[in-house]
């Protein structure tokens, strides 16, 4: 299997490469260089349509094979992905700007983990069972849904693409799949393993292109039964509107503006060393930093000093060198996004106490975008800053003096996806994260992620769960049977 030719994306739709339709190709660029290195082929919705086609073909078959049939094929898809960890890590930052030693030691590892958790679990996975007694015996019978769609990110793209890739399959669906058109290699790459896997034609099927013109065609098409989505709020509820009416199952994992509360009774190293990580890791391009970090009043000053002290000797530069440990932000939308929100934080009259410029690394980078991380104080917690997801190496700082101050500061958001709570009194732990509007609470630790839990959020961070069984649930459909005794 040749993983080097990255150069043309193309579709892959029942188990063959093709171009798109229309003929159109998009351009894929290097955001660490700011270079065009391949085109990407755009699917519309005729390519839609030949994958939803290839889909249903296959699910005649795949639907009705044994949970170990499919365990293997998974389980091999997985051995594939390590076997070819630094192949597919270059291809990671390279398409998405992150530190090379990041896609190796969590993204690509991640995509294999997903793949192995999942082809185990369909072998374990149980219905319940209810007596009537005298009566009759119900059961519950669960079945895949059909064909279905799993659209991701750029931010972990590899890493979420197999998160919903994997049980959809796990479960015996078909699925139309599409990686951002920001960031697709890794997502055309996996098409390649797949198919030296063993997995049968038209099982997945993989698309590239738009949101507008590919994402779109996936979500209205009224085969596709189900859509499970992650990105932003806002596509979020655009596909609801589009497939709630057409009574598709749906799973959105959507934004964050995630509190970090730190009491004064924290394990103080593990804290700061934790809170630097938790609030820039991937150039702060995860859902679940955390951007809005408060603090109790006690300890505000000490906290600031050192935080900022250490966040100023992180070093952003070329993702392929392993000192650097914050590479480019995705794309130059997403930069100038990131920019503007910087000085949207400095026009309400916030204090930026590091960071906030533009970084231009020497050599093959000099073009690249790269951002300093960036710490801000002084700002209600109402404001736009403190309100709306910026999802780069941005910060702000807020102090508070009672549980209830913090909690209220941590509930003012509109999103609920993540928290992380710093105490040593696990009474005090216990009250808070029970308060808390958010689907995940970390209390000590942040990102240490059970694959057998479920994961998602409230409010405008989403609607429904991925993960363990939950994963499973979704992508089959319950049926009760009742059988007189």
């Amino acid at each position: 299997m040749n993983l080097n030719d990255q150069s043309r994306i193309l579709n892959f739709i029942g188990g063959q490469w093709l171009e798109p339709s229309s003929g159109e190709f998009l351009e894929n660029v290097n955001p660490a260089t700011g270079e065009i290195y391949g085109q990407i082929a755009n699917a519309n919705n005729q390519d839609v349509q030949l994958a939803v086609d290839a889909a249903k073909n296959a699910f005649t078959t795949w639907s009705v094979s044994t949970p170990e049939f499919r365990f293997k094929i998974l389980n091999n898809i997985a051995e594939l992905i390590d076997a070819h960890l630094d192949e597919l890590a270059l291809a990671e930052t390279t398409d998405n700007g992150k530190p090379l030693w990041l896609s190796k030691r969590v993204d690509i590892p991640r995509a294999s983990s997903n793949f192995r958790f999942f082809a185990t679990s369909i072998m374990h996975f149980a219905t319940e069972s209810h007596v009537m007694e005298d009566k009759a015996i119900n059961y519950t019978a669960r079945q895949p849904i059909g064909v279905v769609g799993c659209i991701s990110p750029w931010n972990l793209p590899l890493y979420l693409f197999t998160w919903k890739i994997a049980p959809a399959l796990a479960a015996g669906n078909c699925v139309i799949a599409k990686p951002s058109e920001v960031t697709p290699l890794t997502g055309f790459l996996l098409s390649k393993i797949c198919k030296e896997a063993g997995l049968p034609d038209g099982v997945l099927n993989i698309l590239h292109g738009t949101g507008d013109s590919c994402g779109a065609a996936i979500v209205a098409h009224p085969e596709i039964k189900a859509i499970s989505f992650t990105g932003s709020t806002r596509a979020g509820a655009h596909i609801a509107s589009v497939a709630a009416p057409r009574f598709k199952k749906l799973s959105l994992e959507l934004g964050g503006k995630n509190p970090n509360i730190i009491f004064a009774d924290c394990d103080w190293e593990k804290m700061m060393r934790t809170t630097v990580q938790s609030s820039f890791s991937n150039q702060g391009q995860i859902c679940l930093c955390g951007s809005r970090i408060l603090i109790e009043k006690s300890i505000y000053e000490k906290f600031k000093h050192e935080f900022v002290e250490r966040v100023k000797k992180l070093t952003v530069g070329d993702p392929l060198d392993e000192n650097s440990k914050q590479g480019a932000v995705v794309s130059k939308l997403h930069f100038d996004k990131v920019m503007g929100c910087i000085q949207l934080a400095k026009d309400e009259g916030g204090t930026i106490l590091c960071g906030g410029e533009v970084v231009k690394p020497e050599g093959r980078c000099a073009q690249g975008y790269f951002i300093q991380p960036t710490v801000i104080e002084g700002l209600p917690s109402t404001c736009r800053t403190n309100m709306e997801e910026i999802f780069g190496p941005v910060v702000t700082l807020q102090s508070f003096e009672t549980e209830e101050e913090a909690l209220q500061l941590a509930n003012c958001s509109d999103y609920g996806l993540a928290a992380t709570v710093w105490t040593q009194d696990i009474s005090k732990a216990n009250r808070v994260v029970l308060k808390i509007n958010s689907g995940i609470v970390w209390v000590n630790c942040w990102l240490l992620r059970d694959l057998r839990t479920p994961f998602g959020g409230v409010k405008n961070s989403g609607v429904g769960r991925e993960g363990g069984w939950d994963a499973l649930r979704f992508f089959t459909e319950p049926k009760n049977i009742c059988v007189e005794i």
